[in-house]
């Protein structure tokens, strides 16, 4: 498997200064709620530090985790693709610090830079690409595990 990627230190330093000149410090309490599967996605975060669990709800009492960031990990991708709505739901698994971007300012940075918006996208593609075949790695190892266990 490939290491995972860290938005900030994959950007090169000029892109990543300017990008941070919009960076807001927030912290979120332990087992709070930081979005919701469905709501609208106009902001993204990097953890600076703590755990946040990626969330499936399975029904209206059950929630699956399907994926944990930490620090250095881009927490929201779903600001930059319409319908720019959140896919999965964020909790604070531990206390959280982290770096806030306002997407719309994000996004008007970027057509004002387009080298930035360029190596934005595809530092977030790279980081999408890995994550998805870490899910299909841990997909496969559950099919394989209920498959033994069914013969």
């Amino acid at each position: 498997m490939t290491k995972a990627i860290k938005l900030l230190t994959a950007l090169p330093p000029p892109q990543r200064q300017h990008l941070m000149e919009l960076a807001r410090e927030v912290s979120f309490p332990e087992d709070s709620r930081i979005f919701e599967a469905g709501d609208r996605a106009d902001r993204f975060w990097v953890i600076r530090s703590g755990a946040v669990s990626l969330t499936q709800r399975v029904n209206s009492l059950q929630r699956v985790t399907v994926a944990s960031l930490g620090a250095g990990d881009l927490l929201g991708w779903s600001w930059l693709f319409p319908p720019h709505e959140w896919d999965f739901g964020a909790e604070a698994f531990s206390p959280v610090r982290a770096y806030e971007f306002d997407a719309a300012a994000v996004l008007r940075l970027c057509e004002e830079d387009p080298p930035l918006g360029l190596s934005l996208v595809r530092v977030v593609a790279e980081i999408l690409a890995h994550r998805l075949e870490m899910t299909r790695g841990k997909l496969m190892e559950q099919y394989s595990m209920h498959r033994r266990g069914s013969l």
